[in-house]
């Protein structure tokens, strides 16, 4: 039999399945007004001169912009069939800054601040998700949970469980691509004459979700340089630029075995005190190097590393 949760998270997909296709839609009919606006730029000019004259450009304040208003969509998750979401309301879908940065400051009980820079251009809901939580404490006094076996910090779930998180998820954003093998002569694959750059270099911080897609509150951050063996899983929201001392520190720490026989929990407690979020900046922004983003990623198979704790 099909459980309540099992039900809960077929609808969350087919939700976000549905927004992630008005995405798409909304993307392309942009692209298709901008191409045609850079065709018809002279006449335009002519034009928009004579409707200027006419006060056709006068604003019309009954209305919205569409794509102003959907920047960004939140999927609602179900309280009641998982105990450990906390209902802190929903970030707004508007207003959501699309270009720069924001620096992101985590203290912890173990050493300098670590500094992130948020990268509003390939990842802004993230961002913004992540700028909402901040501005309502949600992170205050929580624990970092897990040291994963791909080699990353997870924190960002109140319970401590990877269960915990908002009463709402945004979906994958900024995922990586493999990039593809160039073909030989034969037409084969050609083997790599030198190493491919790691898809999270260290110091990348990733969002990260159970079912992937879903993300909430719990982000990944990198202190060794991490290629998954199969698909991408983690939308990619920004990259340390501060405190990694910390960040490698914290890697250290010895781990043993949490509820589920997985030796993946710190020894020693790691405390998150806060995060704050800054005001967006078009300065400084900072991107992974030598890594493709996907456009929007769908949810798949959870990872080894996302296992419950």
């Amino acid at each position: 039999m099909v459980s309540s949760k099992d039900r809960a998270r077929k609808l969350a997909r087919e939700k976000l399945d549905r927004q992630l296709a008005r995405r798409a839609a909304k993307q392309r009919r942009r692209r298709q007004i901008q191409a045609g606006v850079g065709a018809a730029g002279a006449l335009l000019l002519v034009v928009g001169g004579v409707a200027w004259l006419g006060g056709a450009f006068e604003s019309d304040k009954s209305g919205t912009d569409a794509a102003d208003s959907d920047v960004c969509a939140w999927t609602r998750q179900n309280a009641s069939t998982n105990t450990s979401l906390k209902d802190v309301g929903e970030p707004p879908t508007s207003g959501i800054p699309t270009s720069g940065s924001r620096t992101m400051t985590i203290t912890t009980d173990k050493g300098a601040p670590i500094v992130v820079s948020l990268d509003l251009a390939n990842a802004p809901c993230s961002a913004a998700d992540l700028a909402y939580l901040a501005g309502k404490r949600f992170y205050d006094n929580t624990t970092c949970h897990e040291l994963t076996t791909e080699g990353a910090v997870r924190c960002g779930d109140p319970s401590g469980t990877g269960q915990g998180g908002p009463t709402y998820s945004v979906y994958n954003e900024n995922v990586p691509l493999k990039p593809e093998p160039a073909p030989s002569a034969s037409g084969s694959p050609a083997p790599s004459k030198a190493p491919a750059a790691p898809l999270y270099p260290k110091g990348t911080v990733a969002l990260i979700g159970d079912p992937p897609g879903t993300n909430g509150s719990q982000f990944l951050i990198f202190h060794k340089d991490f290629t998954p063996k199969g698909e991408p899983q983690y939308p990619i929201v920004g990259m340390v630029t501060g405190g990694m001392e910390t960040v490698a520190a914290i890697g250290k720490i010895p781990t043993v075995a949490n509820d589920t026989g997985d030796k993946v929990k710190p020894k020693d407690k790691i405390t998150v005190q806060s995060v704050t979020v800054g005001e967006p900046s078009a300065a400084d922004a900072v991107t992974p190097p030598a890594v493709t983003p996907s456009a929007v990623a769908a949810p798949s198979a959870a990872p080894s590393a996302a296992r419950r704790s």
